[in-house]
């Protein structure tokens, strides 16, 4: 930290193994003061494994967030009580494992994140707009700096969300669960912003995973599982943004798109 200001880094999506060791390359040549990764495809492509969960702290993440795949890994139910870096969205039902916001030391400040469910084309929970208001006023008397992981379809519905969170003094809104990276990232009312975070894992696949198995089940229309790609190349998707900790506002914000030649060498 410098000047009163935390960098922080958000990255999107992680994809299994390939989307683990883009991670872990990026954090092994950047230096953050905070850092938080959606991980709900991080153990091959569905949900996370507590080893999974365990090996990103490791690599440097301060905060997971997660989305409707949270639950795809069983052993999810038998860690994530004490998992007290992850976080699932805040608006499944009461009395669901886990909890969806938390505040984090970050030297002689704190953070507050939420992770928060979209509604549109998601048909998982209810949005409970009083609920989520709530809560992130709840961490705004903590703390100036509050940060928004909105996991959801529609681009509308985030860029809406979005901007009704800038009003609620939001210091930063990350859409993620698409795997698309946006070439939209702004500064609203304060606040950083981007559509979609995009990200990490195999460069040369369907967000993500294997093409073959791809496009066989749009050729075919028969389900089939999804396999994580395995290609030579990786990518990074993330977003940077410069956070003035006295006011909880964004003051620079760097959309982050990396592509390496080089395969997992682990």
């Amino acid at each position: 930290m410098s000047n009163n200001i935390l960098k922080i880094l958000f990255f999107g999506d992680l994809v299994g193994k390939p989307g683990r060791f883009a991670v872990k390359e990026f954090l092994a040549e950047n230096k953050y003061d905070f850092v938080i990764a959606n991980v709900e495809n991080a153990s091959h492509g569905f949900g996370l494994t507590e080893k999974n969960y365990n090996e990103l702290l490791d690599y440097g993440v301060n905060c997971m967030t997660s989305g409707n795949h949270i639950w795809d890994k069983k052993e999810i139910f038998s860690y994530i009580s004490r998992a007290d870096k992850l976080l699932r969205p805040i608006n499944y039902p009461e009395g669901t494992k886990g909890v969806g916001s938390r505040i984090f030391d970050v030297g002689a400040y704190k953070i507050g994140v939420i992770n928060i469910l979209g509604k549109v084309f998601i048909n998982v929970g209810d949005f409970q707009l009083q609920k989520i208001i709530d809560e992130i006023n709840i961490l705004k008397s903590q703390t100036p700096i509050v940060i928004v992981d909105f996991h959801a379809e529609a681009t509308a519905e985030k860029i809406c969300f979005g901007r009704y969170c800038s009003e609620l003094g939001v210091s930063a809104f990350f859409g993620t669960h698409t795997h698309v990276q946006t070439a939209d990232e702004r500064i609203i009312n304060n606040m950083g912003y981007i559509t979609d975070a995009g990200f990490c894992g195999a460069s040369e696949s369907v967000i993500g995973m294997d093409y073959k198995t791809s496009i066989s089940r749009f050729m075919t229309c028969m389900p089939g599982r999804y396999e994580v790609a395995e290609t030579k190349g990786i990518q990074v998707n993330a977003v940077e943004v410069e956070v003035d900790v006295l006011t909880g506002h964004t003051v620079n914000i760097k959309r982050i798109l990396l592509y390496k030649n080089e395969g997992i060498n682990e």
